[in-house]
């Protein structure tokens, strides 16, 4: 039977909503709290009791724990990748730890799941590692993750994709925040992007994404940077996408602005569905909604300025 990996998430007790929140982004099944913070008070309301056991006392009342638990066929080095990144986004102090050993077989059992997909109507996302593919008149995106963020699996990952292919113009010049391995900008300037740029804090991803951009023949066109957006960046562009968390995206939108160009097009992903009002409120004082796009539980919006 394949084992399944489990990831323990450690985060300050004051954290541990919103890391939450973010856990449960990488699987649609739940997650495992433990918190123990309040833990006399929680025993006395749930049994009714004031003896606790002894081992249950000794734990940290300052941390709290999230249990992840990744089926085989879900790629965990993506998962390790996608939390680290969205929790150092948020300022949340974590560490994450597995229940399996770091080999290579188990980074790379999960590719055999990764198969060439369709996306869209253009596109055909292929893993580097696969030959037996027919593109059917598509595009193809070479895509090796590497741990960065963004194989074209994920929901998010894939309504941002679609979305871009609606709305693009040949020639646009585009922005990815948050770009993890590159898979939006790179899709972007196949599309018929003319130039596209890629923001990310981390170090790694900001490398996969230049290294994809090279395997797609497109690297003379994109421009990995590592840091902060408006430290960062300067300039306007056409089409600007933004595959993160829904709290970072309202944070990020109050100063998207001076990137864009009257008729640009701002693409906000990376939100659950649950919080797709939220945002979509959150941001409505700047700019006017064009489009809403759902797919199992996510929500990607596109917008633009108001007039």
């Amino acid at each position: 039977m394949a084992s399944w990996t489990e990831i323990k998430i450690s985060v300050d007790v004051k954290d541990i909503d919103k890391a939450a929140d973010i856990a449960n982004m990488v699987v649609p099944y739940g997650i495992y709290i433990e918190d123990y913070s309040a833990l006399e008070e929680q025993v006395r309301q749930i049994a009714h009791i004031d003896l606790i056991d002894e081992d249950l006392l000794k734990k940290d009342r300052n941390a709290a724990f999230i249990h992840v638990y990744l089926e085989p066929d879900v790629n965990p080095a993506e998962a390790l990748a996608f939390l680290s990144e969205r929790y150092n986004s948020e300022g949340i102090k974590h560490t994450i730890d597995t229940s399996l050993t770091m080999d290579e077989d188990w980074r790379n059992n999960w590719k055999k799941f990764f198969n060439p997909t369709p996306v869209g109507e253009k596109l055909l996302i292929r893993p580097t590692w696969r030959d037996d593919f027919d593109p059917e008149g598509r595009v193809v995106l070479n895509i090796d993750p590497g741990l960065a963020f963004g194989t074209g699996s994920h929901e998010t990952t894939r309504l941002c994709l679609e979305t871009i292919e609606k709305h693009l113009k040949q020639g646009d010049t585009v922005l990815d925040v948050g770009c993890g391995s590159g898979i939006l900008a790179i899709a972007a300037l196949l599309l018929g992007a003319s130039t596209a740029q890629g923001v990310d804090i981390d170090e790694t991803a900001v490398r996969t994404a230049a290294e994809n951009a090279e395997l797609n023949g497109v690297g003379d066109r994109f421009t990995a940077i590592h840091g902060d957006l408006t430290q960062k960046v300067s300039g306007k562009f056409n089409l600007i996408v933004a595959n993160i968390v829904a709290d970072a995206i309202i944070s990020l939108s109050k100063g998207i602005k001076e990137f864009m160009n009257p008729d640009t097009i701002y693409i906000m992903s990376g939100i659950i569905d649950t919080r797709g009002d939220e945002v979509a409120n959150a941001v409505s004082g700047d700019f006017e909604l064009i489009a809403r796009y759902e797919d199992n539980g996510w929500v990607c919006l596109a917008a633009r300025l108001k007039k």
